[in-house]
């Protein structure tokens, strides 16, 4: 049988709530969302932090509805580099126990843990992981402990903020049938609402031999079968590093074969350039916080210039405009033998948001996993802090 894996999967608590609070400590006593639009109060909820989420308030609410439920609701605006700093320290902090680590979002990591696990408990560095966030940088987090990326980023869900739980293969059952088939992540509000239509309403309705029939109605069968894998744990344990990896930059330069001269010829050029350097953005589902220019003359001086903003961009027109402005400002209708443009300081869209998007695994044959070789004394030495199927209270 090969080797068991063990998988943590570790969750940022609201994160951009927690980042607000570290900038702003007064606001750990007040009601806040983040969000909104900056010097008005319209806009949708970004992250809603726990007080907030207490009284109803929610992500994607919009931010005149959150202030109906608690009118003096506080709205902090957005800070993209505040959030991108403290996710580095995180990732950072987290390669001092394993290299293994898949950037799963701006806020959560996947870290496969089998080999310093033969060593040192799993609960013990979960609980130094914890610890370690809290203390160095004041992130709250929780961690899920399981056999595939699956089952362990639901584990991390079952209790925030600071929750730890192990979700092993063969409490499955007890643990995941009874939910509402809208907490298995990967099943969007879509998705639940025509599940719940033809009378699947949970988990345990969802595996029933005798609905898969009316299921295939409304979902394909390969996503059908790739639910059933993960939540009998039977999909990928496999932690890739490399699988969500972002470009540094996306450019893309054209030398002349001829020298072209005159802002109107340029700009044309200019404009070609950013088509598909734009499609390649959006196709790798990146935005984009800095655009620059790049222009070549024929005595062969290179002119790079650059402007950044403070919100990332995806729309065509405004980069080139912004690329426009900037040809305008540094060209001095010299013959040019080179015309570029580029994009940097690119972020995931999916690390705007506070959901996270189900990661696309090859499933794996089916294989027995038993996580008992190598947590068998985790009941044994922290049964009065973690229930292995359940979570730790704090």
């Amino acid at each position: 049988m090969s080797q068991v894996k063990i998988i943590f999967h570790v969750d940022l608590n609201a994160f951009y709530a927690s980042c607000a609070i570290i900038k702003e400590p007064f606001l750990k006593k007040e009601v806040f969302v983040v969000g909104g639009r900056t010097g008005s109060n319209s806009g949708v909820v970004s992250t809603a932090s726990y007080k907030a989420r207490a009284l109803g308030i929610r992500s994607g609410m919009s931010i005149v509805e959150a202030q109906r439920i608690f009118p003096k609701l506080l709205i902090v605006p957005t800070n993209f580099p505040l959030y991108q700093k403290y996710s580095n320290l995180f990732f950072n902090f987290l390669k001092k126990y394993t290299k293994i680590i898949l950037k799963g979002s701006i806020d959560e990591a996947y870290m496969d843990m089998t080999e310093i696990s033969k060593e040192i408990h799993p609960l013990k560095l979960a609980k130094e992981i914890q610890q370690g966030l809290l203390k160095e940088y004041g992130l709250p987090v929780s961690i899920g402990i399981g056999p595939t990326l699956f089952l362990a980023k639901m584990a991390s869900d079952m209790k925030k903020p600071l929750g730890i739980t192990v979700l092993r293969k063969r409490d499955v059952s007890k643990v995941l049938y009874p939910l509402p088939i809208g907490k298995i992540f990967g099943i969007g509000i879509k998705t639940r609402e025509l599940l719940n239509e033809i009378g699947i309403f949970t988990v345990n309705d969802f595996i029933a031999p005798n609905n898969k029939t009316k299921i295939l109605e409304v979902m394909t069968s390969n996503s059908y079968h790739s639910f059933l894998d993960d939540i009998y744990g039977r999909s990928s344990d496999f932690v890739d590093p490399t699988l969500y990896d972002v470009p540094k930059s996306i450019s893309n330069e054209e030398t002349l074969v001829y020298p072209i001269q005159g802002y109107e010829l340029v700009y044309d050029h200019l404009k070609e350039l950013s088509k598909t350097t734009v499609d390649r953005l959006k196709n790798e589902d990146l935005v984009a916080r800095t655009v620059s220019i790049k222009l070549r003359t024929s005595d062969f001086k290179t002119i790079t210039r650059s402007r950044s903003l403070l919100e990332p961009i995806e729309d065509h027109d405004l980069i080139l405009q912004i690329a426009n402005d900037l040809l305008i400002e540094n060209y001095n209708n010299e013959p040019l033998r080179l015309v570029g443009i580029g994009l940097s300081q690119l972020i995931l869209k999916k690390d705007l948001k506070n959901e996270i998007t189900l990661f696309n695994y090859d499933k794996f044959d089916d294989r027995e996993i038993n996580l008992d070789k190598l947590i068998k004394k985790i009941n044994e030495e922290y049964e009065k802090e973690v229930i292995t199927f359940g979570v730790k209270e704090d």
